[in-house]
C-alpha cells in the first residue's frame, strides 16, 4: 500500500483512506469537572443521550449524536461543570513513503542519525531515560527492537497497543529506538526504554481528549518524554492543560508541526508547553511540507513575538528509513547487468528479467516491448498509464526515469485504480544514460520489515530520540533545560539567525552535549525560555508529578 500526500489538516491520512470532513464530528466534547463530581456529571450525561468515550482526571469526553455544541452546552448547563468544549481531532502526520533497499540482512544507519550526531553521543542506561510515543501502535512482529524495555496501555477503543493501528506508529517508534543488533535500522536511541500508547482509532483518527488522557497515562508509566507526531486545526484547553502540566512537572513534549507547506498552526505542536518540530532533508534544505506558522501572539498593540508556538528545531524528515510491522513495506532492487542501481519501488510484488526496451515516455503501446524491461521516461502521461502500457505491449517490468534531479519517488494508484501487475519501479536521473545502455536488466520488489516515510512525523521522533540520548547524561537537568539546550546548539540553516522555517536550525547530538557540559543545565546561549510556563522541576514528572 502506498501514501501519497498526507495531509493532518485537510484530505486523506495515514491510516484512513477516504476520511473526509463528513466524519469530523463536532457531536464529540471535552467536559472539564472536578473528580469529587465526575460521578454526578457522568450520570447526568448518560441521562441526556451522552455516550462517555474517555473517563479522565479532570475531564470525561463525551459523544452526544446529532447535536451541536451550543446545544450541547445547554444540556449540560450545571455548576459541578468547569468547562464544555469541542473535542478536537487529532491525525497522524506524514507525507508520503518510498520503500527504497532492503536492510533485511544488514543493519543499515538512516541519513538523519549521522546528520544529528546523534551516533557521537552514547545513550546512559543508567540514567533510565523513557519515550512515551502516543501513535497508532507498535506492532510486535517487527524483531528490531529490545521489546524487554518497551511498554504500553491498551485501550478498549483502540485495541491493544503492540498491535498496530498501520505502520505509521511502528515507523515512529523505530526512529526513536530501533536497537544496534546488528539487522534492520538503528534508532536515534538505539535500545532507550518506550511506552506505547495507541490513541488512534481503526478509522485513523483520534481526539485531543484521547491526547489528553495518554499525556496522565504517560506520566504514570514514568516517561520523561512525550512525542507525538500527529496534530489538527483546533486548540483545545483540556489537551493544553495536560501537556502543561506534563512540563511543568519536569517532563519534555514534542510534536510535529504539520505537512501543509504553509503558516498553519498545528495542535498540540502549536501549545507553548508543546515543542514544534520541522522537517529537513538529507542536505539541509527545508522539506517543502514542513509548516512554519508565524511566532507572533495576538494583534496590534498587543501583539508579542512567542517562539514557544512555532517551529524551535527541524530534524531529518524526508525518505526516512525505519521499521515496520513484519511484511508490511516493500523493498526494491534494480540491477542492470550485474550492476546494481538504487532504485524506488513503486507497485506489484514479483521479479523480471529480460532484456531492455526504450519506450521513451511510453504514451502508446509498443509490440517492441513484448518479453522486456521497459525503460521508460517521466512526463506528459500518468506513471500508472506508462507500466500498464508497457504491460498491455507485452513487456514484463517496468523502470521510470525521473525527469528532474533526484529519484523518482511515486504510486501507480490505491486499489482498484492500479489496474496494472508488472513490477515497476522508480529511477534517479542520474543513472539514465547507463540504464539506457544496459543491454538486461532484473527488477525485483518484495516483502520488506522496513520503509520509507516522509514527514514531520518523521522528524518529531528524531528529535525526541536525541533529546533522550542527551538527557540521558546530564539527568539533572528538567525537561525545559533540554529544550533550550537544543535549541542554543542547533546548526543555523537556511536564513541566518533564527527563522520561521528551521527555527534555531538543525538539532544535533553532540553540540548539545557539549553545551551543558560547558554550560550546565541553567545554559548560557541564546535558546528559547520555553515559554511562559512556571519554572519546572527537575528529573521528570516521575519524580515531580
Amino acid at each position: 500500500m502506498k501514501f501519497n500526500k498526507l495531509s493532518t489538516i485537510a484530505t486523506a491520512t495515514l491510516l484512513a483512506m477516504g476520511f473526509t470532513a463528513a466524519v469530523a464530528a463536532s457531536d464529540r466534547v471535552v467536559i472539564q469537572v472536578d473528580n469529587s463530581k465526575k460521578g454526578v456529571v457522568k450520570a447526568l450525561t448518560k441521562q441526556l443521550g451522552g455516550d462517555v468515550k474517555v473517563d479522565a482526571d479532570g475531564f470525561i469526553a463525551a459523544q452526544f449524536s446529532g447535536k451541536s455544541l451550543s446545544e450541547i452546552k445547554g444540556l449540560l448547563n450545571n455548576p459541578h461543570i468547569t468547562l464544555v468544549e469541542e473535542d478536537q481531532l487529532r491525525k497522524p502526520l506524514a507525507v508520503y513513503n518510498d520503500d527504497l533497499g532492503n536492510p533485511m540482512t544488514e543493519q543499515l544507519t538512516p541519513y538523519a542519525v549521522y546528520q544529528s550526531q546523534a551516533n557521537q553521543v552514547a545513550l546512559n542506561l543508567g540514567a533510565g531515560m523513557k519515550v512515551c510515543v502516543i501513535d497508532s501502535g507498535l506492532d510486535r512482529s517487527n524483531i528490531d527492537f529490545d521489546w524487554g524495555n518497551i511498554s504500553g496501555d491498551n485501550n478498549s477503543g483502540t485495541g491493544n497497543w503492540d498491535v498496530n493501528g498501520g505502520p505509521h506508529g511502528t515507523h515512529v517508534a523505530g526512529t526513536v529506538g530501533a536497537a544496534n543488533n546488528g539487522v534492520g535500522v538503528v534508532g536515534m536511541a538505539p535500545g532507550v526504554a518506550m511506552h506505547i500508547i495507541k490513541v488512534f482509532n481503526a478509522a485513523g483518527w483520534g481526539y485531543s481528549s484521547d491526547l489528553a488522557f495518554a499525556a496522565q497515562k504517560c506520566t504514570t508509566a514514568g516517561a520523561n518524554i512525550i512525542t507525538m507526531s500527529l496534530g489538527g486545526g483546533g486548540a483545545n484547553s483540556t489537551e493544553s492543560n495536560a501537556f502543561a502540566t506534563f512540563t511543568n512537572n519536569g517532563g519534555l513534549v514534542l510534536a510535529a508541526a504539520g505537512n501543509d507547506g504553509n503558516t498553519t498552526r498545528s495542535y498540540p505542536a502549536g501549545y507553548p508547553s508543546v515543542m514544534m518540530i520541522g522537517a529537513n532533508d538529507g542536505n539541509n534544505a527545508i522539506a517543502d511540507f514542513s509548516q512554519f506558522p508565524s511566532c507572533s501572539s495576538g494583534k496590534g498593540k498587543n501583539a508579542t513575538n512567542d517562539e514557544t508556538i512555532c517551529v524551535e528545531v527541524t530534524a531529518g524528515g524526508v525518505d526516512t528509513l525505519s521499521t515496520y510491522p513484519a511484511d508490511g513495506a516493500t523493498s526494491s532492487s534494480l540491477y542492470a547487468g550485474t550492476s546494481a542501481f538504487a532504485s524506488s519501488a513503486m507497485e506489484n510484488t514479483g521479479s523480471a528479467t529480460g532484456s531492455t526496451f526504450f519506450m521513451g515516455e511510453a504514451t502508446s503501446t509498443n509490440s517492441g516491448a513484448a518479453g522486456k524491461v521497459c525503460v521508460i521516461d517521466r512526463g506528459t502521461i500518468s506513471f500508472h498509464d506508462k507500466v500498464k502500457n508497457c504491460e498491455t505491449s507485452g513487456g514484463i517490468g517496468a523502470v521510470l526515469i525521473n525527469n528532474a534531479a533526484g529519484m523518482l519517488y511515486g504510486t501507480l494508484g490505491e486499489g482498484t485504480a492500479n489496474t496494472t501487475s508488472i513490477p515497476a519501479v522508480g529511477a534517479a536521473l542520474e543513472d539514465r544514460s547507463a540504464l539506457l545502455a544496459a543491454s538486461s536488466m532484473t527488477v525485483t520488489i518484495e516483502g520488506s520489515d522496513y520503509g520509507y516515510m516522509s514527514g514531520t512525523s518523521m522528524a518529531t521522533p528524531a528529535v525526541a530520540g536525541v533529546a533522550a540520548l542527551v538527557w540521558s547524561n546530564f539527568p539533572s537537568c528538567s525537561g525545559t533545560e533540554i529544550r533550550n539546550a537544543l535549541k542554543a546548539s542547533a546548526q543555523d540553516a537556511g536564513a541566518a539567525g533564527k527563522d520561521v522555517y528551521f527555527g534555531y536550525g538543525i538539532v544535533k547530538a553532540k553540540a548539545a552535549y557539549d553545551y551543558l557540559t560547558a554550560n550546565g543545565c541553567a545554559g548560557g546561549g541564546t535558546g528559547g525560555g520555553g515559554g511562559t510556563e512556571p519554572a519546572p522541576c527537575k528529573g521528570g514528572p516521575r519524580k515531580c508529578g
